[in-house]
């Protein structure tokens, strides 16, 4: 099953099985969506529960907030994560902050959908990576999802979460295929993932780079080095412990992410590692590997540039590697 079809998969199950489940978004209807991802579910369930909204990124956000503070679980999606700019001042302002103003009185069951990062020569404004922005956001949690199982699985548990969940699906791995769990399949959110164990180094990877730390630990593997990918999977809450037990296992770390290094969510993620115990277990200071300080281009060699591909991954993985003990 593609990451697609298990997105399609878990959301179908989820409206089956609740009532109170609706989709809304920008020509998800008939057309089922900009990537396909909810393409046929109109068929089932009806133009009451897959709505086509207007061109209005902040009239969705506020839409499903409202329904959701009503007593729905609605899922909205944005065509590009870079869209939900427009609807900032409703999910930052009212949806993340409501259940705290209200006393916990009110609830804001509400999964926000979209597919972020580059790779299909999209370009500078429909290419961005901006998870840091919403785990910046107390009341928000956020979620990004590397393979099909883990999508599904996510995806069910954040829809009956009780409160917003800002959910990223990179563009790219909608067509990687992986075995899924049919039926009743949920992952805990804060749940970080050991997705390849090895001892010399750990490699944390985000979205669409997890697959390309595997395909890097399986060259290194071949040279006699055994790194260990993990993938946090959810930014906000983050599972420290798992990160950090990995740091200690290890002794070096390497983190990587789509999005620029500047103010990216790999920082967050070193700065915890680094004020915890594993400190004193380090060989070597930590390693962060981000996109460019540049908008994504539109010539696809530049955006391939822009972006950490599995050699420069390999090669920060052989520069930590020779980085001497603290």
């Amino acid at each position: 099953m593609t990451y697609a079809e298990a997105i399609r998969e878990a959301l179908r199950e989820e409206m089956r099985r609740d009532p109170r489940v609706f989709l809304m978004g920008e020509d998800i209807g008939i057309y089922g969506g900009a990537f396909g991802v909810t393409y046929g579910l109109i068929d089932e369930f009806g133009e009451e529960r897959v709505r086509d909204t207007p061109i209005s990124e902040a009239a969705l956000a506020g839409c499903a907030i409202g329904a959701a503070l009503t007593g729905m679980r609605p899922v909205a999606e944005f065509q590009f994560s870079d869209f939900m700019a427009i609807g900032m001042d409703q999910i930052v302002n009212q949806g993340a902050k409501l259940r705290f103003m209200f006393g916990g009185k009110a609830q804001v069951p509400v999964v926000f959908r979209a597919p972020l990062g580059s790779g299909t020569g999209a370009a500078a404004q429909h290419s961005q990576s901006l998870e840091a922005w919403f785990a910046h956001v107390p009341g928000l949690k956020v979620v990004l999802p590397s393979t099909p199982a883990d999508v599904k699985g996510l995806l069910l548990s954040a829809i009956r979460d009780p409160n917003p969940v800002i959910f990223l699906e990179h563009k790219l791995l909608y067509r990687y295929k992986g075995p899924v769990p049919r039926g009743e399949w949920t992952i805990p959110i804060g749940q970080a993932e050991v997705k390849r164990p090895g001892k010399d180094l750990t490699i944390i990877a985000l979205s669409i780079m997890v697959p390309r730390a595997l395909a890097v630990a399986a060259r290194l593997a071949e040279e006699g080095i055994e790194a260990e990918v993990v993938d946090p999977r959810t930014l906000r809450p983050l599972d420290e412990e798992t990160l950090i037990a990995s740091a200690r296992k290890t002794g070096r770390v390497l983190i990587v992410h789509e999005a620029v290094l500047t103010g990216g969510f790999g920082g967050e993620i070193a700065a915890r590692i680094a004020s915890s115990e594993a400190f004193y277990y380090l060989d070597a200071p930590i390693l962060r590997l981000g996109g460019a300080e540049t908008p994504i281009p539109y010539n696809r060699t530049l955006e391939r540039r822009a972006t950490p591909q599995e050699e420069d991954i390999y090669q920060a993985a052989r520069r930590l590697l020779q980085r001497r003990p603290l």
